[in-house]
């Protein structure tokens, strides 16, 4: 077993349930019985309420629509990975292969044992302890949402009137994963241009993903 008094010192927690922490590192490789994907169900939600009321506070005067994109920026799995590795929680991680080492590569490896170790701390300690947990390990990701986020979709869409005096077509492409947490796939293009397909948690920031594509690939600033 992984040094799990050292990982608490140096999250400087104290969970009065040890097990709760094993159970938020053990990958659904090392046990299918007993895994992170429940704590993961509710980190995940707990995430979202603090980040969510913290974007309320910071921006009383912006509407629902940027706080929307500000979110999702917050929550994302590439945040979530770059969180998790900022904690050291790659090292703690319980897989079935014990010779596989983690990289920044294994996203969803990653964002998922964060998104299970605050469930974790929030079952053992409570709303208040982990909502000040999560606010200070996402300090850093919480100072650039000052910076003005770039709308991919109102760009491309301002482009394409301008230009082609129509709007881009976005088109639903799929949605995989559990209900709780599907990873939507959406196409997007303008003027006959080849399909480019964007990927995320909504429907909304899908389409964002894949306006940003088609935006890069035309070199359109």
């Amino acid at each position: 077993m992984k040094n799990i008094k050292k990982f608490e010192k140096k999250l400087n927690i104290n969970l009065k349930n040890k097990s709760l922490l094993i159970e938020a590192l053990t990958h659904k490789s090392s046990n299918i019985l007993k895994n992170n994907e429940k704590l993961e169900f509710l980190g995940d939600r707990v995430i979202g309420l603090v980040l969510a009321k913290k974007l309320f506070d910071l921006y009383p005067h912006e509407n629902e629509g940027v706080l929307d994109k500000r979110f999702a920026k917050l929550v994302n799995r590439k945040t979530c990975c770059s969180v998790a590795w900022s904690v050291g929680i790659q090292n703690y991680i319980i897989l079935g292969d014990t010779k596989k080492k983690i990289s920044l590569k294994d996203e969803k490896i990653l964002s998922d044992a964060c998104e299970a170790l605050i469930g974790a701390i929030y079952i053992d300690q409570g709303y208040s302890f982990v909502k000040e947990f999560i606010l200070n390990i996402w300090k850093n990701h919480l100072s650039v949402s000052n910076i003005t986020i770039l709308d991919s979709k109102t760009k491309l869409q301002e482009y394409a009137l301008k230009h082609f005096k129509k709007l881009p077509i976005y088109k639903f492409v799929s949605s995989k994963g559990p209900k709780h947490k599907p990873t939507f796939k959406i196409s997007v293009s303008i003027h006959g241009s080849k399909l480019f397909i964007g990927s995320g948690k909504s429907k909304q920031e899908a389409e964002q993903n894949g306006a940003g594509k088609l935006l890069k690939s035309a070199n359109i600033n």
